[in-house]
């Protein structure tokens, strides 16, 4: 008796687009390889270029509206793009001896701290 195997799987381009779709807008491997009725093995061995690229892709279209929002004047654009680009940070101060005698730690102060710009030069 001969053991039976499914035939190779041959990746159609409509399902080449709906992984690219997927990965895009967040779908997880898992979820796009039942998508597809596929092990998730055979989706990364087939879809390895729509998996890698098309995430990518979303971020740069992402990002590059954000930051043409914050180069817009969009302050909150601007703040974000700075924490994640830019190594800001908001530092809180909490004062653990409360003025009323509670010992509930009130915030004192929020601000933002900017990393430490160093002259590296080459020697």
């Amino acid at each position: 008796m001969t053991k039976r195997t499914k035939p190779p799987h041959a990746p159609t381009d409509a399902q080449r687009q709906t992984v690219q779709l997927h990965t895009t807008v967040g779908t997880t491997q898992a979820v796009i390889s039942q998508l597809l009725g596929i092990d998730l093995k055979t989706l990364r061995k087939h879809y390895r270029e729509e998996l890698d690229v098309s995430k990518a892709k979303a971020n740069a279209t992402i990002g590059g509206a954000l930051f043409n929002k914050a180069k817009g004047g969009d302050t909150t654009a601007m703040i974000f793009w700075m924490k994640t680009q830019a190594g800001w940070r908001e530092k809180t101060d909490v004062n653990h001896v409360s003025e009323d005698g509670t010992m509930t730690p009130k915030p004192t102060k929020i601000e933002f701290v900017s990393p430490q710009v160093t002259d590296e030069s080459d020697d």
